[in-house]
């Protein structure tokens, strides 16, 4: 299981746990789930974020499609779709990459409720120094129409925002 801590800007601190199961060539089952680490007055904290996704892998395409259902907040039950497509290149010093995502919300009653889409460059670099792998991306949310950053270095990420938003992660 992976779990990571997570800090966003105006958010506070959450847990967030994720699980993938192998359900055949290419494909896996994925669950998330993520608690906010505030009590409520009665001091029970509910899970902020469920959700399951069916994931499928197209490697000769560098393309995968995702399908699942998720609860957010203790709203209603939402559908989604995922695509993501990478186009890779091979400089001499790592991996460097063009990313085009998208994502569809679809209510319980089957309508669109919310898109979301980007285009992200994204550059890995394996042994940047020894023992330590670093990921920088510039990316565009087209709906948002937002340019962000993100800086990963091993265990540890940072996303800012150019609207003045920011997470920090943390993989344990």
């Amino acid at each position: 299981m992976e779990t990571s801590l997570r800090l966003r800007s105006g958010g506070g601190l959450r847990i967030h746990a994720k699980e993938k199961l192998p359900l055949g060539h290419s494909s896996l089952l994925q669950a998330h789930a993520e608690l906010d680490l505030h009590t409520s007055p009665a001091g029970v904290t509910a899970p902020s974020y469920l959700a399951l996704f069916v994931r499928h892998f197209y490697p000769q395409l560098s393309a995968n499609l995702g399908a699942g259902v998720q609860l957010h907040n203790g709203d209603d039950l939402t559908y989604s779709l995922r695509a993501k497509k990478a186009v890779l290149f091979r400089p001499d010093n790592g991996f460097l990459g063009l990313n085009l995502k998208g994502r569809l919300l679809i209510d319980k009653e089957f309508k669109p409720t919310k898109t979301s889409g980007a285009v992200e460059l994204a550059w890995t670099i394996l042994d940047f120094k020894q023992g330590q792998d670093v990921r920088l991306k510039v990316g565009y949310e087209l709906d948002d129409k937002v340019p962000y950053f993100q800086l990963r270095e091993n265990s540890w990420t940072l996303n800012a925002y150019m609207d003045g938003k920011w997470d920090v992660r943390f993989e344990m």
